[in-house]
């Protein structure tokens, strides 16, 4: 007489009622995994970086950007997790600086790497922000092509204009105090470049009504 224990039918049913609706595709899977453990770090170094920034106005963008990605990644999860709608829409990130850039090159220190903590500064720390925000703007662009979920990719593919909103808040903040510098070239090879391209005219749409 066999002992081992057989699930009944309905336990069966039960089962497959929890899961998950499997609604993603393979290469998908290994996308979600890269990006959820991109926020992870990000949000992981925007704490560390956390502890030895100075400047207020610095510390107040972090802070707002961290708060912003902490929100998208629980959205993020639970779309993933789902493959349905979160429990609440994602929001769109606005930055408080102005857009006024400052051109041109002033003399500054030569740059070098850092030998000990001590010497680490905002300059140095805005500038790690910004390129965690434009590699992770990167990944969400190239794999939002490539996600089958049609709310994932929506998550995903709506995050890139914001992570793009949140590099040009930070190169703002970094331009007002000189830390990037703009250059620009002579006024006369500017304007030859300009010039350089002109439009071409558009055929209607035959299909197009005309009213």
């Amino acid at each position: 007489m066999e002992n081992s224990f057989q699930p009944s039918q309905s336990m069966n049913n039960q089962a497959g009622q929890m899961q998950p609706p499997l609604n993603h595709g393979g290469h998908e899977m290994f996308d979600a995994h890269e990006i959820l453990a991109t926020f992870i770090n990000v949000l992981d170094q925007y704490v560390i970086f956390d502890q030895y920034i100075q400047d207020p106005e610095l510390k107040q963008i972090l802070k707002h950007q961290q708060q912003f990605i902490t929100d998208l990644y629980n959205i993020s999860v639970q779309t993933f997790s789902t493959g349905q709608k979160p429990d609440h829409s994602q929001t769109v990130y606005n930055m408080d600086q102005s857009n006024d850039v400052v051109y041109g090159m002033k003399p500054s220190q030569p740059k070098k790497p850092n030998t000990s903590i001590q010497e680490v500064s905002d300059q140095g720390l805005s500038a790690y922000m910004l390129g965690l925000i434009k590699s992770t703007a990167s990944l969400l662009a190239m794999t939002s092509l490539e996600i089958t979920n049609p709310v994932f990719r929506r998550v995903i593919s709506d995050s890139v204009p914001n992570f793009i909103e949140m590099g040009y808040e930070i190169f703002l903040y970094q331009n007002k105090r000189g830390y990037y510098q703009v250059p620009q070239l002579q006024p006369q090879d500017m304007t030859a470049m300009m010039s350089s391209f002109v439009e071409v005219p558009v055929s209607p749409n035959p299909n197009q009504e005309i009213h």
